[in-house]
């Protein structure tokens, strides 16, 4: 169990991946955004999440770089993701795209690279492409997000290698519990996209109750419930207050009870698409 914001866990294949980060989806390029970035890395996160379709790679590169010089760290002990977009999946299509993501993240290497969606069709190339970058050293880590069951099974008929993370759509109001104990079987870690719902859970009565208990907020509630589910997780916030407080969840842990209120808010409910539904 995390016991500091720094505190990773071993994905299988022996890297070390921060339980905490940062996420950047729907924060545009500018100001605000390397000032996120650079604002967690200061305040002591270690995991920065982003994707090519976000559009906001370069900001995300140049608060990386700000970053680890006021934090005084090397790029070493920083881990960051991006992911291949759709329309790049195909094996030299991603092995380009991977190429583009670095050159615009300003990095020599990803700590972890994953497949966007699973377009039917296309993911398998993609993967293969994967695999290669991950054999030939360029990346630490590969795996897929928003792979439901049969996603990752039909995947891995004709992979080499397992996905080393499944990054999902996880909350309380969808706790995929089967998939997550799929990835469990198969040694892939869960780690959580949307992690508060897009702020709708944050004046949820239930979750208040348990919050006034820990003297804490409906988000570090959340964000605790994730990390005691064994989940990554990586919410997203630009105001440095927020940055912080989120991250403030180390010093508390829900019991049994508190844990099993939270999972029956489940309502199968997404705030994002379906991954067996989706048309882009």
């Amino acid at each position: 169990m995390a016991k500091n914001l720094q505190d990773s866990v071993a994905l299988y294949n022996g890297v070390s991946m921060p339980w905490f980060g940062l996420g950047v989806f729907k924060v545009e390029e500018g100001p605000e955004l390397e000032n996120a970035v650079k604002t967690a890395i200061k305040h002591g996160y270690r995991s920065i999440d982003t994707a090519a379709i976000y559009g906001n790679e370069e900001g995300v590169g140049r608060g990386i770089r700000q970053g680890l010089e006021e934090a005084g760290i090397g790029r070493e002990e920083l881990f960051v993701t991006s992911k291949v977009w759709n329309a790049d999946l195909g094996y030299e299509s991603t092995l380009a795209a991977y190429e583009t993501s670095l050159q615009k993240l300003g990095l020599d290497y990803l700590d972890l690279y994953l497949i966007h969606w699973p377009k039917e069709g296309k993911f398998k190339e993609g993967w293969r492409a994967l695999e290669t970058i991950y054999k030939e050293g360029r990346v630490k880590a590969i795996g897929v997000s928003n792979f439901q069951i049969h996603h990752l099974e039909e995947l891995m008929v004709d992979a080499e290698l397992k996905p080393m993370v499944n990054q999902v759509e996880y909350h309380p109001r969808l706790t995929q519990k089967e998939l997550q104990q799929y990835c469990k079987q198969q040694g892939i870690q869960f780690e959580a996209w949307s992690p508060l719902m897009q702020g709708e859970l944050l004046d949820n009565p239930e979750l208040k109750e348990i919050a006034d208990k820990y003297n804490k907020s409906i988000a570090q509630v959340i964000l605790r419930w994730d990390l005691q589910n064994g989940v990554i997780t990586i919410p997203k916030s630009t105001k440095e207050h927020r940055i912080v407080e989120n991250a403030n969840v180390f010093d508390f842990e829900l019991t049994g009870e508190d844990m099993k209120q939270i999972d029956s808010l489940n309502q199968n409910h997404r705030v994002g698409p379906d991954p067996d539904n989706f048309d882009f």
